[in-house]
């Protein structure tokens, strides 16, 4: 195959780009391949997938919003059966402002921002099942012992006596340090 670019010859099979000019053959080599004609691509899905953390902000958002049609309609059937005093108004109105900010700053911490991620719940639970299905190794482990026959006791003249390793007095080796000492003058 040449380089339809330049005119270089390919040189391998393995190789993607032209030697001489750099243009890319592995298109031109499905397009040789398939007799000219565009293979065609896998069809791309129509709606594109949000993330766990963008459904979860708009989520949020939607019960802040909704504070301004439900506190309205609340305090209006509050007036018009005459509750005295009207305290499903800020009720409502603190449940649904309170409850969008959180719902957004759960989103924001600790939820998935990849498209089709799973949930923090989901790893949770998908950790948990790991653990509970987890098969459970009650026996003890296997005797590791040097059996007695084995043993040979040490012998005579290859082990020290414990005064060698003592040192003769305590002060020996301050009062040699001290011998070496040059006195200024």
């Amino acid at each position: 195959m040449f380089c339809p670019q330049c005119g270089q010859e390919r040189v391998s099979h393995a190789t993607s780009f032209c030697s001489r000019c750099g243009f890319l053959l592995t298109g031109t080599s499905e397009l040789l391949q398939t007799g000219g004609l565009i293979p065609q691509l896998p069809a791309q899905p129509a709606f594109r997938v949000s993330s766990p953390r963008n459904r979860g902000l708009k989520q949020g958002l939607f019960i802040f919003l909704l504070t301004f049609l439900i506190v309205p309609l609340i305090a209006i059937v509050t007036v018009a059966i005459g509750l005295r005093p009207p305290w499903p108004i800020p009720i409502a109105a603190i449940l649904l402002t309170v409850g969008g900010l959180l719902r957004m700053a759960y989103a924001l911490m600790f939820e998935s921002p990849i498209a089709g991620g799973a949930t923090l719940e989901e790893n949770l639970m998908t950790g948990a099942n790991a653990l509970l299905n987890r098969p459970s190794n009650q026996a003890l482990p296997s005797q590791q012992s040097y059996p007695v026959s084995s043993y040979v006791s040490p012998a005579t003249g290859n082990w020290r006596d414990t005064s060698d390793l003592e040192p003769k007095s305590v002060t020996e080796g301050t009062t040699k340090l001290l011998e070496n000492e040059e006195i200024p003058q």
